[in-house]
């Protein structure tokens, strides 16, 4: 039987245990470039440097998927976090499970963007593949080394991630 997972709104509060949500903060930054613009810190240390490490950002350029979505396994990079930032107003769905342990289908959550949000996942925590809503481009900055930092498990029953009505 297939475990029906309801992608709920992303909020920092709900993914705290996951990760960052990337957002425009409220209040004001810090004035910048004569005060034309202000700067807002948003994570402090992405956390890339691990075994030699280094940060890359990439380019996503993804298709929209079809929900429900079936969800056969999922992946964890345990040396680094990993962010998606929608380029331009592009949901997407975020599975995840917390890092300790081999995940199960009971275990997973799902969340979904607004279209201006992004994520950091912390490292270690399990998520499925970028799950787009609506296509589009997605920068991605992740570590990279001499080795590949990806770990992948199947997930012990079927799996299908609905959207909201």
């Amino acid at each position: 039987m297939t475990h029906i997972l309801q992608a709920r709104p992303l909020t920092a509060l709900a993914f705290a245990r996951y990760g960052t949500v990337v957002e425009a903060p409220a209040g004001t930054g810090v004035a910048i470039n004569a005060g034309t613009t202000e700067r807002f810190e948003l994570v402090a240390d992405l956390q890339l440097a691990a075994a030699g490490g280094r940060a890359t950002l990439a380019l996503f350029r993804s298709q929209a998927r079809r929900f429900p979505q079936p969800l056969r396994e999922l992946e964890r990079h345990a040396l680094g976090s990993q962010t998606f930032i929608p380029l331009g107003q592009h949901r997407f769905v975020l599975v995840v499970a917390p890092a300790d342990g081999t995940p199960a289908a009971a275990v997973l959550e799902a969340f979904m963007t607004d279209g201006t949000q992004g994520a950091v996942l912390a490292p270690g925590t399990w998520h499925h593949s970028l799950l787009a809503v609506e296509g589009g481009d997605f920068a991605v900055i992740e570590r990279v080394a001499m080795s590949v930092d990806c770990d992948r498990c199947e997930l012990d029953r079927p799996v299908a991630v609905s959207l909201a009505d």
